[in-house]
């Protein structure tokens, strides 16, 4: 059901968090916090549990700062934290805000946006059941605590921002774009109308890949008051998952762009990893793979390396074409905004299926329980399924409240969402967006998928309700309410 601009102000809790649109001149701060977990830590991502003993890079928080200034007289923040992690619960963002506040005594913490690059070799998050439906065995000794990494995680992150907030300096900021062969679309179709996540495709039923692949990698460059390149933030559609069943920590990807863009623009550059909208999209290839792995045996590289070439590749290019475009005055406004969306519905039939695979797996654990350590994130998925379908008999119309932000810089607008939004609903906001460049984040929460009508009807993981608190209704609720707000933006600015 449609709501009106009235009653979403009602429900808003940051709404119009407005900067001015005649920004006189704009402030720049960076920093980066390592964020790697103590070792060994439990790692999230996969359904068996596993322990890492070795970091094989670093992972990063990697945070911008603007401000918006007319002389002395501030217009207006936003401060941006690019995660390595799967996702971003709600608690980290909250304990960041608060440790912020109490540094910065009166600076707006509702204007700070975490979204994560979606690694799945970085730390379990959450260990709460009522918080979180995905849960892993966790040994009591011998492993690195989700508590402490909440810790660490909280005084890292918070110090990075109390720091790029007070080294910022004036500065200047443009946009661009390229594009680059990084992301498959890694849901197949068969001639039943049914859909796989990472379905064969050298089989005679196979008929399709289900979407679009978005190849577009959009960045934003920031320089300080000497003209020196400090930051980067690169939109790409594709999560960072070539190295995911490791059991190492592995920030994937976004370490061999990081480094590879810092040694040709300068080791003090921070570069932002901002995953567009991607819930049906892999690095891995569905076809042509033997084809694919011969060009890297004879090119010498291999498949992180090859990701990093063409991400870094698609930058370098739009730099060399947007280089004498930086810009001081630009229109900087930022709202903020909660939404209640209507949540997926759990029939009784899934309640029933769920049910009997939570309890299948219940009883292997009871018969042998060395086997939890593999099957304990799955009881409690199917689970959750469960406690959904209950909950529905007394509130048979659940609502899911999301924070999405809408932040326009010049002519270029930033959106966020907390899911692993499929593909189609990025296109939707960026195909219907006043802007003249539209950057789409996702994970900037706690992610689930939230897949398409299309997906939901050829079922497998991703599309199924385990999968998703929210359903296609809600998928095209959140574009409606993300473009009215950019609308809003584009009538400040007139």
């Amino acid at each position: 059901m449609a709501v009106s601009f009235q009653k979403r102000a009602l429900l808003s809790v940051c709404l119009l968090c407005i900067f001015s649109v005649q920004a006189t001149e704009l402030y720049i701060g960076k920093a980066t916090a390592d964020i790697t977990p103590k070792l060994p830590v439990a790692l999230m991502g996969q359904f068996e549990l596993r322990i890492a003993n070795k970091a094989e890079t670093p992972l990063t928080a990697n945070i911008i700062v603007l401000e918006s200034k007319d002389g002395s007289r501030s217009l207006g923040t936003t401060i941006m934290v690019s995660c390595d992690l799967v996702f971003i619960p709600a608690d980290y963002l909250q304990q960041v805000r608060a440790e912020v506040s109490k540094r910065l005594p009166g600076f707006d913490v509702n204007n700070i946006i975490l979204n994560a690059t979606h690694t799945h070799t970085a730390p379990v998050l959450e260990d709460d059941p009522d918080k979180v439906s995905f849960q892993y065995k966790i040994p009591k000794e011998g492993v690195s605590q989700v508590s402490e990494y909440l810790q660490l995680f909280t005084q890292r992150v918070s110090e990075a921002i109390v720091k790029a907030w007070k080294d910022r300096s004036a500065g200047s900021v443009t946009w661009g774009q390229n594009r680059a062969a990084v992301a498959y679309n890694r849901r197949a179709v068969y001639a039943d109308g049914t859909a796989v996540m990472y379905g064969k495709t050298n089989t005679p039923e196979f008929m399709s890949l289900e979407g679009y692949e978005d190849h577009d990698i959009n960045t934003l460059f920031f320089w300080n008051n000497s003209k020196k390149l400090i930051a980067m933030s690169i939109n790409v559609a594709c999560p960072a998952q070539e190295v995911e069943g490791r059991s190492a920590v592995n920030a994937d990807y976004w370490h061999l762009v990081r480094v590879s863009l810092q040694k040709k623009y300068g080791a003090g550059l921070c570069v932002l990893g901002w995953i567009g909208a991607a819930g049906d999209q892999s690095p891995h290839p569905m076809y042509r793979k033997k084809a694919e792995e011969r060009m890297r045996k004879l090119s010498n590289t291999d498949r992180m390396e090859d990701i990093a070439r063409r991400i870094v590749w698609a930058v370098d290019k739009t730099y060399e074409a947007v280089k004498n475009e930086a810009q001081t005055n630009v229109p900087l406004i930022h709202k903020v905004e909660k939404l209640l969306l209507p949540m997926r519905i759990i029939t009784e039939e899934e309640s029933k299926n769920s049910m009997q695979v939570r309890d299948d797996a219940a009883r292997q654990i009871d018969r042998d329980p060395k086997m939890a350590d593999q099957l304990h994130a799955k009881m409690t998925w199917f689970g959750d399924v469960v406690k959904r379908y209950e909950r529905q008999k007394t509130n048979p119309n659940p609502q899911y409240e999301t924070e999405i932000h809408v932040v326009r810089i010049g002519d270029a607008v930033i959106c966020t969402n907390q899911f692993e939004l499929f593909t189609d609903y990025g296109i939707r906001i960026q195909a219907r967006s006043k802007a003249l460049q539209t950057f789409v984040i996702q994970l900037a929460g706690p992610g689930t998928y939230l897949p398409t009508s299309k997906a939901v009807t050829g079922g497998g993981y991703s599309a199924v309700c385990q999968s998703s608190a929210v359903g296609p209704e809600g998928g095209q609720l959140l574009v409606e309410h993300t473009l009215a707000l950019i609308d809003e933006l584009w009538k400040e600015a007139k």
